[in-house]
Parts: structure tokens; sequence; C-alpha cells
């Protein structure tokens, strides 16, 4: 992955997407992009534990 926030915004989109159960559009993925940027410190979001990411997607689900 790239260090830019575009290149974070592609791995999150297609992260939600890859099941098929969910869009972009059901999430806050700017949101998503800037919470695990922080918890990631940098830009490596496959650091990030599949949990955590997903805990974090399930904070800035849109209702």
């Amino acid at each position: 992955m790239s260090d830019s926030w575009e290149s974070a915004t592609e791995y999150v989109i297609a992260a939600l997407e890859a099941k098929g159960s969910a869009t972009r559009d059901d999430f806050d993925v700017a949101a998503i992009v800037a919470a695990s940027r922080e918890i990631a410190d940098g830009w490596d979001f496959g650091a990030i534990e599949r949990a955590t990411f997903w805990r974090i997607a399930s904070c800035h689900l849109k209702v």
C-alpha cells in the first residue's frame, strides 16, 4: 500500500466490499481511514489485525 490518503481509502473500500455484503456507502470511509491511520501509526493498514479493522469499521457504520 502506498503512503497516501487515496491509496488508504482504496484499501479500506476494497476490504469493506470484499464479501459483497456491504458497500462503501454503508460506512463513513474517511473516518475509518483516519482511525486506522491513528491505530497503525502510519499507512501500513495491513499491520492492523483484521478484528481490529472490523471493530473500527463497525464504529463508523452509517445508520
